[in-house]
């Protein structure tokens, strides 16, 4: 089992930046796909960005590509998302997700992420 606990978030204004830990515990997380993902009031939980385990397949959407950057320090058993350039339509609760199995085509969709985190509130304010 994986552990996972979401801080960093909070208010801020748009243009500002953030970034959101994913502390893990449990397991160690160097051999984990990591990733994550936000949900808006009335909207389904949606993918923001993830790694496989080398790291070396890193996927973003569309949305936040060359505003956010994912990263992980195994050393700390922590991954992490920094958030640069926010704009209100990044506001939502954001989740961090783990899973030890999941291939490159699933992980757009949370379905197919075992462990998660409870969420931090991201506000960005025009």
């Amino acid at each position: 089992q994986v552990q996972l606990v979401e801080s960093g978030g909070g208010s801020v204004q748009a243009g500002g930046s953030l970034r959101l830990s994913c502390a893990a515990s449990g397991r160690t997380i160097n051999r984990y796909a990591m990733g994550w993902f936000r949900q808006a009031p009335g909207k389904e939980r949606e993918f923001v960005a993830a790694f496989l385990r080398s790291s070396s397949y890193t996927r973003y959407a569309d949305s936040v590509k060359g505003r956010f950057t994912i990263s992980r320090d195994n050393a700390k058993n922590t991954f992490y998302l920094q958030m640069d350039s926010l704009k209100p339509e990044d506001t939502g609760v954001y989740y961090c997700a783990a899973d030890s199995g999941i291939i490159l085509s699933s992980i757009f969709e949370s379905r197919h992420w075992d462990y998660w985190g409870q969420g931090t509130q991201v506000t960005v304010s025009a």
